[in-house]
């Protein structure tokens, strides 16, 4: 469903979802890595555990809330890719750490 359009001559980096590892290229967010490598689903909303995923990719919506290094509830359509990096989808309410 998702693709990239081009591919830029930028290094590829390797980051952890959900303990798997996905191929991201340097420069984009996690919420286009994720996307491309076909993770629609961020989240689960606390009371039904309906699947979110990222609606406006400019960090209004909050739709795209995903746990990063151990944070939750960060943005990852507002936070960009790190080699190394561990991504989880929430599911349900999480706190900030």
């Amino acid at each position: 469903m998702f693709k990239r359009i081009a591919e830029p001559p930028t290094p590829r980096i390797t980051l952890s979802v959900d303990g798997r590892p996905i191929e991201a290229r340097e420069g984009e967010t996690v919420a286009s890595a994720l996307l491309a490598a076909g993770i629609v689903a961020f989240r689960t909303t606390p009371v039904s555990g309906t699947p979110r995923g990222p609606l406006c990719m400019m960090g209004v919506c909050f739709e795209c809330l995903v746990t990063i290094d151990g944070a939750g509830s960060r943005q990852a359509c507002m936070t960009l890719v790190r080699p190394g990096m561990v991504v989880e989808t929430q599911r349900g309410a999480r706190t900030l750490v």
